[in-house]
Parts: structure tokens; C-alpha cells; sequence
């Protein structure tokens, strides 16, 4: 009991340590982020050539398959031909600043601007999609380069897929071809940002559609009921509350939140119509959701192949660049979350040992 007594005493003692250090890192970087909030400094673009990406892979491959004699020579002659495009590239260049900025505008070669979405329920990745669209922008021209969205979400709130379905949409205003890539799933919100596209091209298997909406919320109004707990929902503006998790819920309500829902059913479908008019809309637009054979017969997508396919082809033709935005953070906030981490990481070894250790 004795023992029982001090390693309990000790415990404690551990948590409470535990817990302000925690609350201490947790201030530090609080404050970080209100330092750094709102400047330029925040963030960076990224970007990466595929062209290069896909031809290491190649060589790669190429050089595991040969024994070592091949390997040399064949590697000679890789540094020999790389040596004369970069040759032939400076001699390109040098030309290009002697002539006008049209003609070299003219002779430069297309590009292909690559962005990536993971969307969850709140649409979280459309601040960093927003700053990469603003950056791809700045630089790509119409007529001459295409931006590609490799797309996956299975849709959540309204505005926050509305927000960054507007992202795609300033693309399109600016006369860039935008082309939208579904390896997995592009439903209800994700498949509102993928019709922006002028083309969607999605793999055999992907799950496309759910053009509806859906509102679920429980009601606790008989339970708080039974155990004799009122709740009052007060309200100015007949509308202002329709439905209610404890209040009482009225047929009325019921009736107006429907219609709100069918209101927001009309403008997604809307929103589709516009951008894929040869969609016929009555037929999809019940909820239901396809896969990418299904959903290319009913004209949801317009191509059955992967983004790798896609991408590869494309770099035969164009300079391929994956293009994202990713936040910088502080020294502080670094070391705070290195803290953090490894606190955690204690805490639950501490938990642990308690939890197995054996008393005789």
C-alpha cells in the first residue's frame, strides 16, 4: 500500500508537470502564429519538375537492368547527351533575348501547371489552393499553357466546396485550359470543383457524382423531455432557427429547412449546367454517384485514365510542374511542436508503464 501510495504521489506530481509544460509550449505557439499572422513571409511556393521526376525513374530502371559494363558506357553516353542539351538549351536562350519579346514569347514552350486538392469536410486545403492558383496566375498564358488539378474529396459544407469551386472557376475566366485528374473520388463537393474543368479525366474505378445535398442533426428534445429539462430556443426572425438539436422541432420548420435544401439542390445543379451544358442533368442529378465507366457514359467525365497517364503524356509535350503552397513556420513553432510531440509521446509511455505495472 506503501508503494501503491508513493507511485500514485509521483504520478500526479508527473502530470502536473506534464500539463504546464503543455500549456507553456501551447502559449509560445499561440503566440507565433499571432506574430507571423497576416504577413507575406508565412508561406512559400513550391514547385518540381515531373519531366525530370519521370525520366530519373527511367534511368533508374534502365541502369538496374544492364550489367556493369553496359552500365558505364551506356552512363557516358547519358552525361554526353545531357551535356549537348544543356549546350543546345543556353544557345536557345541566348537567341531568345536577341530577338523581340513576342518572338520569344512565341517559341517558348508550353507548360503545365499541376495543383493538388485532398479535400476533407470543410474543404481545409482551399487557403493553400487558392495562393497556388494566385501564383499559377501570375505566370501561365492563355492559349499557350494548361493548369491540372489532381482532384480527391468526397464533398462536405456547402461553402466551403463553393469557395474553392471559385478558386478552379478564376482559372477558367482567364482563358487557361484547366483540366481536372479523379484517381479516387470526386463526389457531391469534390465533383462541383472537378465540372469547372473543360475536361475530367478520372481512372476506371473512381467514384464520380452525388450532385445533392444532405442535412442530418440529432434531436435530444424527448430525452431532455423525460428527465424534466427544459430548453427554450429564442429567436427574432421567423426563420432564424428552423431546426433545433434540444428544442421541440414543429412540422413548419421541418418544412422550411426542405426547402432550403432544395433551394441549394437548384443552385448546385445550376452551377453544374453551366459548365458541362451537354450534361444531362434531370438524369445525374439525384444523389446517386457513378463509377468512371458508369459516370463516362453519362457524360460526368470525359476520359477513363489516370493522372499518371496523363501527366506522362503530357510531359512529351510541355514542361510538367507541380505547384503547391505550404506554410512556413517559425523557429518557435517548430521547437513548440518538437516539444509537444515529444511530451506527448512521454506522457503516454508514463501512462503505460503505470497501467503495466505489476504490484506483488
Amino acid at each position: 500500500m506503501e508503494f501503491l501510495s508513493d507511485y500514485g504521489l509521483f504520478l500526479a506530481k508527473a502530470v502536473t508537470l506534464v500539463i504546464a509544460v503543455v500549456v507553456v509550449v501551447s502559449v509560445i505557439v499561440s503566440a507565433a502564429h499571432r506574430n507571423q499572422g497576416g504577413q507575406e513571409g508565412d508561406g512559400e511556393l513550391r514547385t518540381r519538375k515531373l519531366n525530370d521526376h519521370y525520366r530519373k525513374l527511367k534511368e533508374a530502371l534502365q541502369a538496374k537492368l544492364m550489367d556493369d559494363q553496359e552500365r558505364k558506357v551506356w552512363q557516358k553516353q547519358q552525361k554526353k547527351q545531357r551535356k549537348a542539351e544543356d549546350k543546345a538549351r543556353k544557345q536557345a536562350l541566348k537567341a531568345s533575348a536577341d530577338n523581340s519579346e513576342s518572338d520569344s514569347d512565341a517559341s517558348a514552350k508550353a507548360r503545365v501547371f499541376v495543383l493538388d486538392f485532398d479535400g476533407d469536410i470543410k474543404a481545409s486545403d482551399t487557403d493553400n489552393l487558392r495562393k497556388a492558383v494566385t501564383g499559377v496566375l501570375s505566370v501561365a498564358e492563355p492559349g499557350r499553357d494548361e493548369v491540372v488539378v489532381r482532384l480527391e474529396s468526397g464533398g462536405g459544407l456547402v461553402h466551403a466546396y463553393g469557395l474553392a469551386s471559385a478558386q478552379l472557376d478564376r482559372i477558367r475566366d482567364k482563358g487557361i485550359a484547366l483540366t481536372a485528374c479523379v484517381d479516387k473520388v470526386a463526389a457531391s463537393g469534390g465533383y462541383m470543383m472537378a465540372c469547372v474543368a473543360d475536361r475530367i479525366v478520372a481512372s476506371p474505378f473512381a467514384v464520380i457524382g452525388s450532385i445533392g445535398v444532405v442535412a442530418q442533426l440529432p434531436n435530444f428534445h424527448r430525452f431532455l423531455q423525460k428527465n424534466d429539462v427544459d430548453f427554450e430556443v429564442l429567436t427574432a426572425g421567423e426563420h432564424k432557427r428552423t431546426l433545433t438539436i434540444f428544442g421541440e422541432n414543429t412540422d413548419k420548420g421541418r418544412q422550411k429547412f426542405l426547402a432550403d435544401l432544395e433551394d441549394t439542390h437548384g443552385l448546385f445543379k445550376e452551377y453544374v449546367s453551366q459548365r458541362r451544358p451537354d450534361l444531362d442533368i434531370g438524369a445525374v442529378a439525384n444523389g446517386d454517384i457513378w463509377f468512371g465507366k458508369r459516370a463516362l457514359d453519362v457524360h460526368l467525365i470525359d476520359e477513363i485514365r489516370t493522372s499518371d497517364e496523363y501527366l506522362i503524356e503530357a510531359c512529351d509535350r510541355a514542361d510538367v510542374i507541380t505547384v503547391s503552397f505550404h506554410h512556413k513556420r517559425s523557429v518557435a513553432e517548430k521547437l513548440g511542436l518538437a516539444a509537444s510531440g515529444a511530451i506527448e509521446h512521454g506522457f503516454w509511455r508514463l501512462i503505460s508503464a503505470f497501467r503495466n505495472q505489476k504490484i506483488q
